[in-house]
Formats: C-alpha cells, sequence, structure tokens
C-alpha cells in the first residue's frame, strides 16, 4: 500500500507505513521529554521541597499549556500540514524544559512547564492528521502504533532518566533529553512528507473553515462533546497512575525508589502494547467501533484501583507486577481509540480541528486530576481514598460513554 505526492517538484511513491514510522518516532521523543516529569517528580520534589499536590501541579502545568494550544495546533495543521509542525513543536519544547532545568523558583518552573506544554499538545493534532489522511484501512491499528509512542517514551524516561538523574542530578539529565528531542525533531523535517492538498470541485485546494466557526461546529456534535468530556476523567486518571505510583509504591509500599520505578516503567510498557493491540481488538471484535472499547477499558480500570487501594503497606514489589500491568495495560492504552473516536465522528478534513477539541476538554482532567488526587492524600495522610476517588470519576466516564453511544444509534436509526 502506497500513495504518490509531489515534493518539490518531484512524484514520490510512499508508504504510508514510512510515515507512521516518522510520527511515532518524533512522539517517542516528545513524550520521553514531556512525560518525563512523572518519573522525575520524585527527584524535583525534593529537590524544590514539594509538597504531593506541587508535585501534582507539575504534569498538571504540561496538560495546561496542551489545553492552551491544542485548537489553534489543530486549526494550524488543517492549514499547513503536520511536516513543518514536527520540527516547531519539537524546538517549543526542549527550549522550554531546558530553561525550566537553570531556576529553583516554583513558579517559573511551572511557567516553563506550560510552555513546553504548548509544544507537547502541538504533537497529537500534528500526528493525528497524518494518521487520518495515510491510513483509510487499520486505522485503529495505525493510531495505536503511533500513540504507542506516548507511553514508549513515558517508559524510556522512567527507565533511563530516573537513575541517571539519581547519579548526575535531573538537571544536566534532562537537558540532554532536550537537546535529543530538537535533533530528531529535525530529521522528522527532513524524512517525513505531508500529502498534498485536497482538491475541491473548482480544482483548487480547500480552504479550512474559520477557527471560531470550527469550534463551534465541534460543541454541535453531541457525542463529540460527550467523548471529549469522558477522555477529561481518562486522562486524569491516566496521570495520576503515572504520577503517583512511583510515590504511593516508595512511600507507602516501601519499595526501593528504583524498583518503583520500575513499576512505571511496567506500566507504560503495558499501556503501549494496550495502545496497539485496543485498536485491534476495535477494528477486528467490534468491527470498527471505539466507544465501547473504550467502556470495557474504564471498567477493568476501576477494578485494578481498587484492588490498589486494599493493598497494606509493606505489598512486595512482585504482587504489585501484575496489579501494575492490568492497570496500565488498561488506563494508559485508551488514547489511540480516543483519538480514533474522536476524529471519526467528524468528517476527515476536519480530523485536525477535532483533534484539537478534544484535546482541549480531555486536557482539563489532566490539569485537575493530578492535583486533586495529591491534594486528596495530603489532607488525608492515605492513598487509600485519592485510588476511591479515581474509582468514581471513572465511574462517571462509562455513564458519559454510554450516553454518546445511545445518542449515536438514534442518529443512525434516523438516518436510515
Amino acid at each position: 500500500m502506497s500513495k504518490t505526492v509531489l515534493h518539490n517538484n518531484a512524484v514520490l511513491n510512499i508508504n504510508p507505513w514510512h510515515m507512521l514510522t516518522w510520527l511515532l518516532i518524533a512522539q517517542i521523543m516528545v513524550a520521553f521529554v514531556g512525560r518525563s516529569l512523572a518519573p522525575l517528580g520524585v527527584l524535583i520534589g525534593e529537590d524544590l521541597s514539594l509538597t504531593k499536590a506541587q508535585i501534582g501541579m507539575l504534569p498538571a502545568a504540561l496538560f495546561l499549556g496542551q489545553s492552551l494550544v491544542s485548537i489553534p495546533a489543530g486549526f494550524l495543521v488543517d492549514r499547513v500540514g503536520s511536516k513543518k509542525l514536527l520540527f516547531l513543536l519539537s524546538l517549543g519544547l526542549g527550549l522550554s524544559f531546558i530553561l525550566m532545568t537553570v531556576t529553583s523558583a516554583y513558579t517559573v518552573v511551572l511557567t516553563m512547564v506550560v510552555l513546553g506544554g504548548i509544544g507537547y499538545g502541538t504533537m497529537h493534532p500534528t500526528s493525528n492528521k497524518g494518521i487520518i489522511y495515510w491510513f483509510t484501512e487499520k486505522r485503529g491499528t495505525a493510531m495505536g502504533i503511533k500513540q504507542m509512542g506516548v507511553t514508549l517514551g513515558s517508559a524510556l524516561a522512567a527507565l533511563l532518566l530516573l537513575p541517571a538523574a539519581t547519579v548526575w542530578g535531573w538537571r544536566p539529565v534532562l537537558i540532554g533529553a532536550c537537546l535529543l528531542l530538537i535533533a530528531t525533531g529535525l530529521l522528522a523535517f527532513r524524512f517525513y512528507h505531508d500529502p498534498p492538498a485536497k482538491k475541491a470541485d473548482d480544482g483548487h485546494a480547500e480552504e479550512p473553515a474559520r477557527l471560531f466557526a470550527s469550534i463551534l461546529q465541534m460543541f454541535k456534535e453531541k457525542p463529540l462533546v460527550l467523548v471529549s468530556v469522558a477522555a477529561m476523567g481518562l486522562s486524569g486518571s491516566q496521570l495520576i497512575l503515572n504520577t503517583y505510583i512511583v510515590l504511593f509504591a516508595y512511600e507507602h509500599l516501601g519499595i526501593p525508589l528504583v524498583l518503583a520505578g520500575v513499576l512505571l516503567v511496567i506500566s507504560e510498557v503495558s499501556g503501549s502494547f494496550g495502545r496497539v493491540a485496543w485498536g485491534m481488538i476495535s477494528d477486528t471484535l467490534f468491527s470498527g467501533k471505539r466507544i465501547i472499547v473504550l467502556v470495557i477499558i474504564a471498567s477493568l480500570s476501576i477494578l485494578a484501583s481498587i484492588i490498589v487501594s486494599l493493598l497494606p503497606a509493606g505489598t512486595p514489589f512482585w504482587v504489585m507486577v501484575p496489579i501494575t500491568i492490568l492497570f496500565g495495560f488498561c488506563i494508559s492504552g485508551f488514547n489511540g481509540l480516543w483519538m480514533n473516536a474522536a476524529t471519526e465522528l467528524v468528517p476527515i478534513e476536519q480530523a485536525g480541528i477535532a483533534t484539537g477539541f478534544t484535546l482541549t476538554l480531555g486536557s482539563w482532567g489532566v490539569i485537575i486530576g493530578p492535583p486533586l488526587f495529591g491534594y486528596i492524600v495530603d489532607i488525608t495522610g492515605v492513598f487509600t481514598f485519592g485510588w476511591l476517588f479515581l474509582d468514581i470519576v471513572l465511574a462517571v466516564v462509562i455513564a458519559l460513554l454510554l450516553l454518546a453511544m445511545a445518542i449515536i444509534k438514534k442518529e443512525e436509526q434516523n438516518q436510515s
């Protein structure tokens, strides 16, 4: 399977899987830097004398930046394509996090993380636009592979950056990661190709709708809104797990810090497999239906969270491993389905703005969730109530997804 594009007046026959490879590599490196806040949170917290709620604000700040840029980035990628943005977002995220390492002022650190979140948040609309164009078949699988880059990048950050930071400090280690990200952005800009602009009936390239009109149109898509609000709960739950599993294992269970970091690696690697597996499951067993699979994911995540809430102090590492695998496979494996569901609920030419819209709403779960979880732990003195709070959130997610399914079914019946 290949597609022909015009590049610098030369006709190129391009394999979509090659383009997916570059999107995946870029996604891994963006996550490697952006999601390093979770594994490095313990060390950053010790260095800056932060509370658990303040540590939770670090990933929240990243996703605040994402929420601010997602819609403009989605609108922009519909106009200029993915190629240029791949480099610009890598440069923006890398430079912001480098600047974060030269200060000890918490407010300045948060500000730099928000700015980095603008680069981080641009990645999803940029890469999703490429997936939607390059793949008409096996799109769930392709999106799952691309989204696997997020959890792989996060796992690599826990596997490589946390041990290195315990030896050399989090600041120089993070600088090195940022420089590697910028170099990857340059390579992606060199080797990734945008599809040709779609032609309108008069032979001219189609112009996307105006920004505010596009946003208003997204709000009229009720299933998209419901899926996006549900994604708030799923995204917040995922970042709660990523942010606090190391602290939970280290402080509550008494597992050594490096092994606690390994649990985050296990969670993220499981999520990487989950993103591909859930995509394949939705493509094959459920004939491309995404939302029902999201319901299954949320249900299994509730089970995992309940089990974690019941674990006593002193629970050994080996007991946590299978629980973490299940938890990560589900709550860190939903994102590809979410992206597919959001983009497939609108016409293909609106894929970028739909991605930006759903990310903007979904990001608020990450902005609110980890700090609120940390606050609950701070005031109660135990993690149990935090995990139970996550269960309630996921129950609401299931209700919203079931409502979205009912609306879609009703609309299909009206059209038939």
